[in-house]
C-alpha cells in the first residue's frame, strides 16, 4: 500500500517556500465599494461566526451551512471554514460532508486543505490524506509545518515505515527538520512504527527539548515495551527542570504498572493529590490500573470510589483488577451497578473482566450466561480473547470436551494461547486422548513451543505411563525444541 503514495510525496520544482503569502485577491471580492456596504458584509460575516460558536450537532452546522448559501457567504474562505473544520475534528468526523463543502470552493487556502487533510487522517483514511496532499501541491499551495506533521502522523498510522521515511525526506528537503513542531511529531511517528531507536536518535538531536518532546519520547518507549527506558527519561526530564503535565503523569503510570514499581506510583499519586489532578478522569483511570496491576486493590477501589465522574475505562479497569485478583463478587457486583447506572454500556472489553471473574470464581453457567447476553443483549461481537476465558472457565471446571467443541466451532481461527490454555485443561483432568489431539493442532500453529512438550509429558507423568513421557522428551530433542532461560520475579520489601 505504501508504494501508492510514494510517488504523491515526491519534491518536484513546484514546492517554494515563503516566510510570508501575499493576500488572496479573491478574498475581498464581495465587498462593494461604498464604506457602508463593507460594514454590512463584515457585520453580517460576524453574526455567521458566533453563531458557529453555538454550534455543536451534526444538525447544527448543517442549518448553518444553509444560512450561509443563502446569504451569499459560501465563497468566503472564513465563514465556510468553518463548516469545514467542524466536520474534520468533531468527534463525528463527517468527512463526507466536509468534501462537499469543499468542491464547492473555487479558491480554498492552505488552511482548508490542511483542514481536509488532517480530517481524513483522524479517521485513518491514509489514501484520501495523500491524494488531498497531491492536490494541494498541483494547486500551488506552500507546504508548512502543519501539512507536514499530518503527513507524518499519517505515516505514523499507515504502519508503513518506507512511507514514513519517505516523508521525513520531504521533512529534511524542505528545511523543516529543526522545527519543534515537525520534529515532535516525527519522534511520535517513529514511536508508531514501533522504531524506538530512530525517535531516539532524533529526540537526543534536539538541544533543548520542551515538554512535548519529552513526553512524546516517553510515550515511545512505552508503546514499544521499553518500560524501563522510559522512566529513566522521566528520571531525565526533572533533572532538566521540566514540570511534568497531567499527559507525563499517565504514560508514567502506564510504565510503573507494566514493571509493578509501586513505589515510584505512589510518588506519582502524591503530585496528583498535590496538584489537585484527580478531577482528570485519564490520571484518575491510570493510579486505578497501577494499583491493580501492583495488587493493591483496596487502593484502586478507594480512587474509583471517590470519582464523581467515570468512564467506560473507569468501569472496565476496575472490574478486570477484581476479578484478575480473584474478587470475583466484587468484580460481578460492580458489573450489575454499572448495568443499572443505565449512563454507559458495556463493551467488549467489560465483558472480559466479567468472563474472567466467572473463570477464576469457577462459575461456568453464570458464565455461559454473561457470554451469550454479550451477544444476544448488547449485540457485541466475541473476540478471540472471550473465547479464550471460555476455554480456559470450562478447562478449570473439567469440561474440556465442550471447550473443544467450542474451539471448532468459533468463527476465527484458533491462536496458540486458546490451544495452550485447553492443553493445561486436560492436563489437570488427565484426559491424554483430547490432549494429544490438542498437541497435534498446536504443531500446527506453533511447533517449537517447549510448554506444549512439557504438558503433555506430565500428563503422561500422572498416569505413571513413562514409556510415553520417554518418547515425547525424545521428539523434543529430535526437534531441537528447548526450553526458555528462566524468568525472574522480585518481592518489594516496604
Amino acid at each position: 500500500m505504501a508504494n501508492n503514495y510514494l510517488n504523491l510525496i515526491k519534491p518536484s520544482s513546484k514546492w517554494k517556500l515563503f516566510t510570508q503569502s501575499l493576500p488572496n485577491p479573491n478574498l475581498f471580492h464581495h465587498f462593494s465599494s461604498t464604506p457602508h456596504d463593507r460594514r454590512s458584509y463584515l457585520k453580517k460575516e460576524q453574526a455567521l461566526l458566533s453563531l458557529f460558536k453555538k454550534s455543536c450537532t451534526k444538525t447544527d452546522v448543517q442549518q448553518l451551512h444553509a444560512h450561509v448559501i443563502r446569504s451569499g457567504f459560501t465563497q468566503n474562505l472564513f465563514v465556510v471554514g468553518k463548516v469545514i473544520v467542524f466536520c474534520a475534528v468533531s468527534d463525528e468526523c463527517l468527512m463526507d460532508y466536509a468534501v462537499s463543502v469543499f468542491e464547492k470552493i473555487e479558491n480554498p487556502d492552505g488552511f482548508l486543505w490542511n483542514t481536509m487533510i488532517r480530517g481524513f487522517g483522524r479517521i485513518n483514511k491514509v489514501d484520501k490524506v495523500f491524494c488531498y496532499y497531491k492536490m494541494m501541491l498541483e494547486n500551488g499551495h506552500i507546504v508548512d509545518n502543519f501539512t507536514l506533521s499530518f503527513l507524518l502522523k499519517a505515516s505514523g498510522q499507515s504502519g508503513s515505515v518506507l512511507l514514513g521515511k519517505q516523508v521525513h525526506c520531504s521533512v529534511v528537503k524542505l528545511g523543516f527538520e529543526c522545527h519543534v513542531f515537525v520534529r515532535n511529531t516525527l519522534v511520535h511517528m517513529y514511536g508508531m512504527l514501533k522504531d524506538v531507536f530512530v525517535a531516539r536518535q532524533l529526540f537526543d538531536e534536539m538541544p533543548e527539548p520542551d515538554l512535548v518532546g519529552w513526553n512524546t519520547i516517553i510515550d515511545c518507549h512505552v508503546c514499544c515495551g521499553k518500560h524501563k527506558e522510559a522512566l529513566d527519561l522521566f528520571s531525565r526530564m526533572q533533572d532538566a527542570g521540566i514540570r511534568p503535565d497531567d499527559a507525563t503523569l499517565v504514560v508514567v503510570l502506564s510504565a510503573c504498572a507494566a514493571l509493578g514499581t509501586l513505589e515510584l506510583g505512589r510518588w506519582i499519586h502524591s503530585i496528583v493529590d498535590e496538584r489537585f489532578l484527580m478531577k482528570d478522569v485519564s490520571i484518575a483511570n491510570s493510579l486505578i490500573h497501577m494499583y491493580t496491576r501492583c495488587g493493591e486493590i483496596q487502593e484502586a477501589r478507594r480512587i474509583f470510589d471517590k470519582m464523581n465522574d467515570r468512564n467506560i475505562v473507569t468501569w472496565n479497569t476496575m472490574i478486570l483488577g477484581l476479578a484478575t485478583h480473584g474478587h470475583v463478587q466484587d468484580a460481578l457486583s460492580l458489573f450489575s451497578s454499572m448495568i443499572n447506572n443505565k449512563r454507559l454500556s458495556p463493551d467488549d472489553v467489560t465483558f472480559l473482566g466479567v468472563l474472567t471473574a466467572c473463570g477464576h470464581g469457577g462459575m461456568i453457567e453464570e458464565g455461559r450466561q454473561y457470554f451469550n447476553r454479550m451477544t444476544n443483549k448488547h449485540s457485541i461481537e466475541p473476540t478471540i480473547k472471550h473465547y479464550g476465558c471460555m476455554v480456559d472457565m470450562l478447562s478449570r471446571g473439567g469440561l474440556v470436551i465442550e471447550a473443544y467443541n467450542l474451539i471448532k466451532n468459533m468463527p476465527m481461527k484458533c491462536n496458540a494461547i486458546v490451544l495452550r490454555t485447553l492443553l493445561a485443561g486436560c492436563h489437570m483432568h488427565g484426559n491424554i486422548e483430547l490432549a494429544e489431539n490438542v498437541r497435534r493442532h498446536l504443531l500446527e500453529v506453533d511447533p517449537d513451543h517447549s510448554s506444549d512438550y512439557v504438558l503433555l509429558a506430565n500428563t503422561y507423568a500422572s498416569l505413571e505411563d513413562w514409556n510415553q513421557v520417554s518418547r515425547i522428551r525424545r521428539s523434543m530433542t529430535a526437534n531441537k525444541v528447548k526450553k526458555p532461560r528462566p524468568g525472574n520475579s522480585f518481592i518489594g520489601v516496604p
